[in-house]
Order: C-alpha cells, then structure tokens, then sequence
C-alpha cells in the first residue's frame, strides 16, 4: 500500500516543476498575444493618424476629392484622382509582366533546371530581390528609358498601337518615361520576390505526389497545373500579393521615371504620377493646410487600396478552400 502511493503522489519537487511549466506557459502566451495584438495596434494607430490628418483636405473637398484631376498647389485645389491611376495601372502593368516570368522561373528552377544550376540560379534571384529601390530607379533613368524610348517605343506603337480600341494606350512622344516605363520597372523589381516565394512553395510539394503524376504518364505542364498549383495556391497568391504590396507601395524607382506630372491620359507613354511618387516629391515642401492635409489624404488611400486588395486575395482564397472542400 505504501509502495502504492509513494509511486501516485507527486514529490514536492514535481510539483514545483510543473508550476513553473504553468507559470512559463502563461508568461509564453501572454507575451506572444501582445506582440499579436501589437501589429493590430500599430495598424489601428497608421489609420487613425491618417485619418485625423487628412480629415482637414476631406473635409475641405469632400469624396469629390478621390476623383477630382485637380492638383493646383497655387489655387489651393486638390485632388487624388490622378495620382491613385498612376499607382493601379503602373502596379497592374506590373503583375502583368512580372507574375507570368515568375512562373516560368519557378517551374523551371524545380521541375526542369539541371540540378548543379539551381542553387547558383536561386541565388542569383534572390540577390535581386536585395537591390536596392534606386538602383532601378537609376538604371531605369539613365539605361532603360533611352533604350526604352528608341527601340521598344516604335515598335509598340507600329504594331499594338495600330489596333483600333487598343491604339490609344500606345500614342503620343517617344520620350522614354511615363507609366508604362514605370511599369516595366516595377516588374523587374517585384519579379525576384514573387518568383522567390513561388520556388519556395513549389519545392515542399512531397516529391511522392509528383513522382506519382510522372508514373502515370503526365508530362511536365500537366504534373504543374494538375499537382503543384493546386496543392500550392495559398503561397502562390501570397506572393503575387507581396509583389503587388511593394509595386502599390514603391516609391524612388517610381519617382525616377514615371515623369512626375499631374496630367492624367489615356496613353501609357505619357508621363504620370502615383501616390508614393507625389508623397516624396512633395511631402518635404508642404505647406500646412489643404496641401499638407492632400497628401496625407493620397496615403490615406494608397492604405485603402492595399486593405482591399489584401481582402479580396483573402476572400479568393477562402472561396478556393470551399470549392476545393466541395468537390472532394
């Protein structure tokens, strides 16, 4: 009986070290929801402060002022209406150069690239990734443009702009800068993130899935779309987003060769402007007032835009899950 107990009831010295595992486990969890809670916070605090600084220009100028093309900083008129369409389509001509190559360079680096190539390859993505912004801007200014405006430029404009409906995106000067020359530029610096992410993703497929594709006769494309994408799509969404975040968001290689001009047109040779590009030309000079409070009021919805795209590549994904739940 005594041998029976001795073995049931804990020593003091177990206990003690269980309250010690309850009381690291309390302080583990209450630490690891504050830094949570933390992020939310800090979220919170960027969209007040926007809000309470940009309410003077809202105020002033009402929901007109997201769609007014006005921006008179003598007359004291604003509006953001140019600037938010310099940012979507120079950020969507991005994606739409930059996500295509991302595929191509993930299925090659983990389906067809001899294996001695695939780290130094990787690794010359990566490195890509580590230039910083105004190197491209600078590249894009000095290398890019002139090129751009000599030899990329007519031929566009002697073939898609010869198309009626889509002529008009590709008229006007040879002059090199504009959006889609910052549109270009931006896709070569979202590429080596989303091709990143992408390799990444692709590589924790387990090989046995695709091994077992290959057995049955499907060839290369087919093991891709049929066993990598859809095992793969939350991380390959995530970093199409990571790229659009930063496209959305870049500020100096933008600056550098988009024109900087608040003149909104149809065609993408001219120039333009985008929200980050205006901030960092005009934020360091403002005036107190309507000025000031204008800009604030672009950040405002340079944060607007980012939240919904966010939400709608959620709201995708969840609508993925439930189809994905419905056929198996």
């Amino acid at each position: 009986m005594d041998i029976t107990q001795s073995h049931s009831t804990p020593t003091p010295q177990a206990l003690r070290i269980a309250k010690l595992q309850r009381v690291q486990d309390f302080l583990f969890q209450r630490v690891t929801q504050f830094f949570a809670l933390g992020v939310l916070i800090a979220l919170v605090g960027i969209l007040i402060s926007l809000t309470i600084n940009a309410w003077p220009a809202l105020r002033t100028f009402g929901p007109g002022f997201f769609f007014s093309t006005e921006w008179d900083v003598v007359n004291g008129q604003f509006g953001g209406l140019i600037a938010i369409y310099g940012t979507v389509v120079t950020s969507l001509i991005a994606l739409l150069i930059a996500v295509p190559l991302s595929f191509g360079i993930a299925v090659f680096l983990t389906e067809l690239c001899p294996q001695p190539l695939r780290r130094p390859l990787g690794t010359a993505i990566e490195l890509l990734a580590a230039v910083p912004s105004i190197i491209y801007g600078m590249f894009g200014l000095f290398i890019f443009a002139p090129l751009f405006a000599e030899y990329i430029q007519p031929v566009l404009a002697a073939t898609l702009g010869q198309i009626p409906g889509l002529g008009i995106l590709f008229s006007g000067a040879f002059n090199g800068i504009g959006v889609l020359c910052a549109g270009l530029i931006l896709a070569m610096m979202i590429l080596p993130f989303i091709a990143s992410v992408m390799r990444d993703v692709f590589d924790i497929v387990p090989p046995v899935l695709k091994e077992s594709a290959y057995g049955i006769g499907c060839t290369t494309w087919e093991v891709v779309k049929n066993v990598v994408l859809p095992y793969t799509k939350a991380g390959v969404i995530g970093g199409v987003m990571l790229g659009l975040g930063r496209a959305l968001g870049e500020t100096m290689a933008v600056t550098f060769v988009i024109g900087n001009a608040h003149r909104l047109s149809a065609s993408l040779f001219s120039p333009g402007t985008s929200i980050a590009s205006t901030l960092a030309n005009e934020f360091g000079e403002a005036e107190a007032g309507n000025h000031l409070s204008s800009l604030f009021a672009l950040g405002l919805a340079l944060f607007v835009i980012t939240f919904v795209v966010l939400a709608c590549a959620k709201w995708m994904l969840s609508n993925m899950e439930k189809k994905q739940g419905l056929k198996t």
